[in-house]
């Protein structure tokens, strides 16, 4: 790496700055001490070569990374640049989950949305990570939400064997698919699994159109197995950055988190512009600077 200039130098503390004033007076010193909570991209990357990503990831601050799968990328240079950089690959997102949902009335959509997610199962346990995120099912004018609800049950149930078999958890997410709107029923959905190898991937941002993070946040506690941020608010919805978004109470998703005694990833989901700057946001909010 070049040596830091003098403008590049203000160009980053600005942005280390902004972060810190962005989540308010909620904040404190504890914000900066040592957490439980490492940083990671969620990378929409799925074609080689993977390397230089993994090397701008890691001289940014991220500490890990999520692949999307099934992709197209190489295994073995997966692994190479793995193990170059130290990023650390601590699951997977699914790529078809919402073109071939569990809960389609058509049995060819479900057999192969299965059969990618038992290739998300193949591909995390190659890379060393622990979890699958699914979007357990699509509510349509042809999908009741009585119909997703039954049909992504059964499916997920048949899929058990294998989250044991590779030792990976599958991580449901609330996404805005029309499905799991309350934090109740995430709760209650995934208990009725009866099944350590079931949780919650929950997303900050995707939860602020009709509730509070925080308070999914204590009704989820300990089924939370990782967690997705991105900034919320209207107009733009999404197109804010971090910290920025004036409807996110960030300080009260953080102590959220801490009264839960989370420990794990927290993954930005977040256009791949400024990482540097993604990373110093992320260290303002959560306090994730080692």
């Amino acid at each position: 790496m070049t040596p830091i200039d003098r403008r590049d130098f203000l160009k980053a503390t600005g942005a280390s700055l902004a972060a810190l004033t962005a989540v308010g007076a909620g904040a404190s010193a504890a914000t900066l001490a040592p957490s439980p909570w490492k940083k990671a991209f969620m990378l929409g990357q799925t074609t080689g070569p993977i390397l230089p990503t993994f090397q701008l990831l890691k001289e940014a601050g991220f500490d890990g990374v999520e692949l999307i799968s099934p992709n197209q990328l190489d295994r073995d240079e997966v692994l190479k640049a793995r193990d170059k950089t130290g990023l650390i690959i601590h699951g997977v997102s699914g790529a078809r989950h919402w073109g071939d949902p569990l809960s389609s009335p058509d049995p060819a959509v479900v057999q192969r949305g299965l059969a990618a997610i038992r290739q998300e199962f193949e591909d995390v346990k190659a890379y060393g990570g622990t979890t699958v995120l699914l979007v357990p099912a699509v509510v349509t004018k042809d999908v009741s939400y009585r119909q997703a609800y039954e049909r992504s049950q059964a499916q997920i149930r048949t899929l058990l064997p294998d989250a044991e078999k590779h030792g990976i958890k599958i991580a449901i997410e609330e996404v805005w698919n029309k499905f799991l709107l309350s934090p109740v029923e995430f709760a209650k959905y995934i208990d009725e699994f009866q099944s350590e190898w079931v949780g919650a991937y929950f997303d900050v941002g995707n939860v602020v159109e009709f509730g509070y993070p925080q308070e999914w946040i204590r009704e989820l506690g300990k089924r939370i197995l990782k967690v997705h941020v991105k900034e919320y608010a209207k107009p733009q919805r999404f197109n804010y950055l971090l910290g920025e978004g004036k409807e996110i109470d960030w300080p009260a998703v953080r102590q959220a988190f801490v009264d839960i005694d989370y420990k794990g990833w927290i993954t930005a989901e977040v256009g791949m512009k400024d990482l540097s700057d993604v990373v110093q946001r992320m260290d303002g909010i959560f306090g994730t600077k080692d």
